[in-house]
């Protein structure tokens, strides 16, 4: 599953996932006609957070981690995991 798979496996508006054994709110935004994305998470009761925007255009798709290296932003992405009823 790609990237932008795992964005869109997350629903639109807050829900709640698990990341490395924490409990974390995330947000879900779409805009430019489902072009764009950006998704933030807070671990719930820590201060960790993940910030991202993601952008589809006519060449490539963007991964725009927030101020935070790639690297982690890929991380939480391939390994979170949804909390249903959440």
């Amino acid at each position: 599953m790609g990237l932008l798979d795992k964005i869109k496996a997350l629903p639109v508006g807050y829900s709640e996932v698990e990341y490395g054994n924490k409990k974390y709110g995330v947000t879900r935004s779409d805009f430019n006609n489902g072009k764009s994305f950006k998704v933030f998470a807070k671990a719930l009761g820590g201060t960790d957070v993940i910030s991202l925007n993601y952008y589809i255009t006519k060449q490539s798709e963007l991964l725009k981690p927030c101020e935070m290296p790639d690297k982690k932003v890929i991380h939480f992405l391939n390994h979170y995991k949804r909390i249903e009823n959440s």
